[in-house]
């Protein structure tokens, strides 16, 4: 079978909706295959592969997903299984792009697979719900949102040309797919605002050695768009200077990656050097936000939008072990670097937030936890992160890495 475009929609209740959707799409010049996934009643007009197929990728197997008699449930089932079949049929090589229509719940079916496609792959969704808060369905992927502006509920003068239009773009993306053209090898860092002075010191001295350098910003999307980009091959190395996402995950913050950060660059095996920037930090929003619990914390108002919290000792020995317990997991050499005199622009001394003994607990808890770890080495400089010599030292080991 050719590579075709993958056409999705619950079909019980979208069928003849993305029928037109296909046939738009091969009048425009494209293959098309149309994907049930609907788990109620019976599919309403005929799909090119049956819900049962999808469904038998779950691994509890298509009577599980079919079962479901809470919609609720039989939606997340069936997400999780065309997840794992939209992702077999991409290594496959037999799907040129993937577009679905939906309301919210089949939004969330559908975008769910899409997230797991590579950056750049096309992925186009039209939805009810795509002129609102799209953060849950987009992620840090690439899905191009379509707002179906009407119901999708039969094809009326709005709808026929709002899912025309998206099977125009869809037809045009897989005729004029680009290869990526990979000219300088890709280099992924991370930075905060009270990290900029070394990142950019880094960033500068890597682009004259020839490198591309992609500087994520680590507010929580910024490490998982990073981590994404590494999945898909597109990143070959890491400077994860900024890791103060870690904070956010374990205390409460805004900024949180998610309890699966490092776990991308770890399984590539990538030359990755790490330090622990900004993680003297907290983010949370306007100062009104800040749950009460925290009440009689040292606070720094970034902006009128970001409140940030001082990190305590304690605090800062749970980012140690919980940074550790992701390199025990790596796979090839990873190089370690503590900046001694503060790891912010907040952290220097005579600013809000020196506290040599919070950094202490962390430096101390953290070498302490690696120890014995083969693939990792630590090393402490005398410097504050910003400091031109922390920044060169960097640069340093990341050469040595890269030239292994």
């Amino acid at each position: 079978m050719r590579p075709s475009v993958y056409a999705i929609a619950t079909m019980d209740t979208k069928g003849q909706e993305i029928a037109f959707v296909a046939r738009q799409v091969e009048q425009a010049g494209a293959g098309v295959t149309i994907v049930d996934v609907g788990t109620q009643g019976p599919p309403t007009a005929s799909p090119t592969i049956a819900r049962e197929t999808v469904a038998g990728c779950h691994p509890r197997g298509a009577s599980f997903v079919l079962s479901q008699t809470d919609r609720g449930a039989a939606v997340e089932a069936m997400s999780e299984a065309l997840d794992r079949f939209l992702t077999g049929e991409y290594q496959a090589g037999r799907v040129q792009g993937v577009m679905g229509i939906g309301g919210s719940g089949g939004t969330a079916l559908i975008t769910r697979a899409m997230r797991s496609l590579p950056v750049g792959f096309p992925k186009l969704m039209v939805s009810t719900v795509a002129s609102g808060n799209t953060a849950p369905y987009v992620d840090c992927g690439d899905i191009c949102m379509m707002p179906s502006v009407v119901d999708v509920a039969g094809i009326n003068a709005v709808s026929s040309r709002v899912l025309a239009n998206a099977a125009h773009a869809m037809a045009g993306m897989v005729a004029h797919e680009t290869q990526p053209i990979e000219l300088k090898p890709i280099v992924g860092m991370t930075m905060f605002g009270v990290t900029t002075t070394c990142v950019t010191a880094v960033r500068e001295a890597l682009e004259l050695q020839g490198f591309d350098c992609l500087v994520f910003h680590a507010t929580g999307t910024g490490g998982r768009a990073m981590e994404k980009l590494v999945e898909s091959g597109l990143i070959k190395a890491v400077l994860d200077i900024t890791t103060t996402e870690v904070a956010d995950e374990v205390v409460g913050g805004v900024f949180a990656a998610g309890p699966h950060r490092f776990e991308a660059i770890l399984k590539a095996g990538i030359p990755y050097v790490m330090s622990l920037g900004a993680l003297d930090m907290v983010n949370f929003g306007a100062p009104e936000s800040v749950p009460s619990k925290f009440g009689d914390r040292l606070f720094h108002r970034h902006n009128p939008q970001v409140t940030l919290m001082r990190t305590t000792p304690q605090e800062n020995r749970e980012f140690a072990r919980w940074i550790a317990g992701k390199l025990r997991h790596a796979t090839a050499p990873v190089v370690v670097l503590i900046p001694e005199n503060g790891v912010s622009a907040l952290d220097a001394a005579g600013q809000p937030f020196h506290d040599p003994e919070a950094d202490i607990a962390l430096f101390d808890e953290f070498e302490s936890e690696v120890r014995g770890l083969k693939q990792v080495t630590v090393q402490r400089h005398p410097n504050h992160i910003n400091d031109p010599e922390f920044a060169a030292a960097l640069v340093r080991e990341f050469g040595r890495l890269w030239n292994r």
